[in-house]
């Protein structure tokens, strides 16, 4: 007598980043378990998702994880590609599918590029930058490697919430700019509080001999904001409004240069 297929049971689960749920579907237990703990204070409960994503497990490729991220476009249907993974989103439908190995790094690669092209449309983006709220405001520490992001985070006074050391996540809602909480970590490897506030200013980081604030021209500022954004896609029309972004942004928030000793008074500076 021939054995009757059985329906393969779909678990779910719902990452909610900057305020927009991402649901991912998995047949993998464990995969999900691994997911829940990365992902543990941006678990979203809403049934609602403005992105799914079906994720289908391999075995471990020997792709580079650090390898360059190909990300493409063709008749409203994004494909995203690296070493270790391979990924295709349809905006349209609202859905996509994901070919991965069982690890945190693929799936996080992926959520960064999404939610780039999402925020690319609605004047946000990804800013590799530390960022923090006090006060009721937030503030963003923008360098490149060892400028300072993690020092400056580690010397955040008790008052201050870490949004993150590493990537900070920018959405503009009407005229203001609010910065939120993301899971993705840097040298501290702290995940941020999820939670948001407008932003307050950007603080373009340096080494300096002593903790000061220095102005900086719109268009340093604007050079200086694209050269720590985070986009990926091969996409004319995206890549000019991303740019148009930035000078919208430079326009609207104060941006000046932090030159600081790795000493916590300079959050005396701040806020």
């Amino acid at each position: 007598m021939p054995e009757l297929a059985t329906e393969i049971e779909q678990l779910s689960l719902v990452i909610e980043i900057g305020g927009m749920p991402v649901r991912v579907n998995t047949s993998d237990p464990g995969f999900l378990a691994m997911l829940q703990n990365r992902y543990a204070g941006f678990i979203g409960a809403s049934d609602h998702a403005e992105v799914e994503f079906d994720i289908d497990l391999t075995r471990p490729k020997a792709g580079d994880p650090n390898a360059d991220v190909r990300v493409t476009q063709q008749s409203g249907r994004w494909s995203l590609e690296r070493g270790d993974f391979r990924a295709q989103w349809e905006p349209a439908a609202h859905r996509g599918w994901i070919r991965q190995s069982a690890n945190p790094y693929s799936i996080d690669a992926v959520l960064r590029i999404v939610h780039t092209l999402v925020l690319a449309r609605q004047g946000g983006f990804l800013l590799h930058s530390a960022s923090a709220i006090r006060n009721g405001k937030a503030f963003l520490f923008a360098g490149v490697s060892e400028a300072g992001k993690t020092t400056i985070s580690r010397l955040a006074p008790p008052d201050a919430t870490l949004l993150t050391d590493e990537i900070s996540y920018v959405r503009k809602l009407e005229d203001d700019y609010l910065a939120f909480g993301t899971p993705f970590t840097g040298e501290l490897a702290k995940v941020g509080e999820n939670v948001s506030a407008p932003i307050a200013a950007l603080y373009l980081l340096a080494k300096g001999s002593e903790n000061r604030i220095e102005p900086v021209a719109p268009a340093e500022a604007a050079r200086s904001l694209l050269a720590n954004l985070l986009f990926f896609a091969e996409d004319q029309e995206l890549v000019q409004q991303v740019f148009h972004h930035a000078f919208e942004f430079v326009k609207r928030v104060p941006v000046s240069r932090l030159a600081f000793v790795p000493d916590a008074r300079v959050w005396e500076l701040i806020g």
